[in-house]
């Protein structure tokens, strides 16, 4: 089968490798029909991030057709349209029952995290909870429906995540730092919670426009003490709430900045910093919040009928479709910001 290949800082390609079988009896193996490229995997791409070379991709966001089960999988069967979440999930254990089956007890980090999803087929580990049926078959589905869909394995629900994490209520004046797909994806959340506000911070105007398209009621382009004072000013105070997409040091700075005393953060950027001190917003009351994305308990109570009934539009994200051959170019335009998200064709 064909999958991509992470070569070296800046380069993938494709390979033929073998397909891969059943080895645990949780297991199951899935022909990939939609893929893609996400936000954290560029931060391997642009500079390494101590990623090996000549290593899986990175890619954990896919949804497919199930081909072949474990002897222990009795929720899906072969034929199934399934949206392939990055988390796998038990959904019994004490994390999983609260709706956090993104850290979940029983599967604990790395082995609750997906990779190399940007092939043909895929071998997808603890997969008798994790993985959420689709009714119908992909052909039932217009190509707007199949992005919405692929959304759902984790920018919608990690944006959501971001709105929960904050505990976004109704009313509440929310700023979205972080204007990829993931920031995308928590303006649609803020506003299904209900906010009365949603500023994002962006400096590109096609995010911008699809921003306000989503329910953004302000956009604001400055950084630092102006971007700060910007929002305030906009909001007429300090936000109840920020959702933090980025995933660095000087967006949680942002953060921090923009926020009332008492104010909340939900944070689903990827930290990639050391030294922020938490202690150090003691005398703001702040709470601080966040993690990876409870992906399947998102999408079974909520975002699946969200897509289906037509009330959000996620997909709206996947700016370029790519064919799994040119998985280069799809990095390639989404670190060039030429794409808010790449999605790979890999099969009909």
């Amino acid at each position: 089968m064909k999958t991509a290949i992470f070569e070296k800082p800046g380069q993938m390609s494709v390979q033929i490798v073998q397909k891969p079988t059943i080895e645990k009896r949780d297991d199951v193996i899935i022909k990939v029909i939609r893929a893609c490229v996400c936000g954290s995997d560029l931060w391997a791409y642009a500079n390494g991030d101590e990623k090996a070379e000549h290593s899986v991709n990175d890619g954990h966001e896919a949804i497919g057709i199930v081909e072949e089960n474990g002897s222990d999988i009795t929720t899906v069967q072969p034929g199934d349209f399934v949206v392939v979440p990055f988390t796998h999930g038990c959904g019994e254990c004490d994390a999983c029952l609260a709706g956090f089956d993104g850290t979940c007890d029983r599967h604990e980090a790395p082995t609750n995290w997906s990779n190399g999803f940007q092939s043909e087929y895929i071998r997808f580990h603890y997969a008798n909870w994790a993985l959420v049926k689709v009714p119908g078959q992909p052909s039932d589905y217009s190509e707007g429906m199949i992005k919405s869909l692929l959304t759902l394995a984790d920018v919608m629900p990690t944006g959501y995540h971001a709105a929960r994490s904050a505990n976004v209520q109704p009313g509440d004046k929310v700023v979205v730092i972080g204007d990829g797909a993931v920031g995308q994806c928590a303006v649609i959340a803020a506003k299904m919670r209900g906010a009365s506000q949603i500023v994002m911070m962006s400096r590109h105007e096609d995010r911008q426009q699809m921003a306000l398209q989503s329910g953004a009621t302000a956009v604001v382009s400055e950084r630092g003490e102006e971007g700060i004072a910007k929002v305030r000013e906009t909001l007429g105070g300090g936000a109840d709430a920020v959702l933090e997409c980025v995933g660095t040091e000087v967006a949680v700075e942002q953060a921090f900045g923009v926020l009332h005393n008492g104010g909340r953060i939900g944070a689903v950027g990827v930290p990639h910093y050391q030294n922020y001190q938490l202690g150090d917003t003691f005398f703001q009351n702040f709470a601080f919040a966040g993690g990876s994305a409870s992906v399947t308990t998102y999408d079974k109570r909520l975002l699946l009928k969200e897509v289906l009934d037509g009330n959000i539009n996620p997909g709206r994200v996947f700016t370029n479709t790519y064919d799994l051959d040119d998985v280069n170019q799809a990095y390639q335009d989404m670190q060039n910001r030429k794409s808010i998200k790449s999605m790979l064709v890999v099969a009909d």
